[in-house]
């Protein structure tokens, strides 16, 4: 987890952004979408990071 999820996530609005313009030539958007499948997929695995923290803090919080 390097970049945080604010951070993922405003580079893949800017990302989509940039491809729902469409005026940038194609390769431009081409380097877009493939960085917004980067940077979903990061965003992916920070959301499943968190979810695994949340679970592992709700079964220490259970009396046992």
């Amino acid at each position: 987890m390097s970049v945080g999820t604010g951070d993922v996530l405003d580079r893949l609005e800017e990302t989509i952004a940039r491809l729902a313009d469409g005026s940038a030539p194609l390769d431009e958007l081409v380097a877009a979408h493939e960085r917004a499948v980067k940077l979903l997929a990061e965003a992916e695995a920070e959301l499943q990071a968190l979810r695994d923290q949340a679970e592992e803090l709700g079964h220490s919080a259970r009396p046992g």
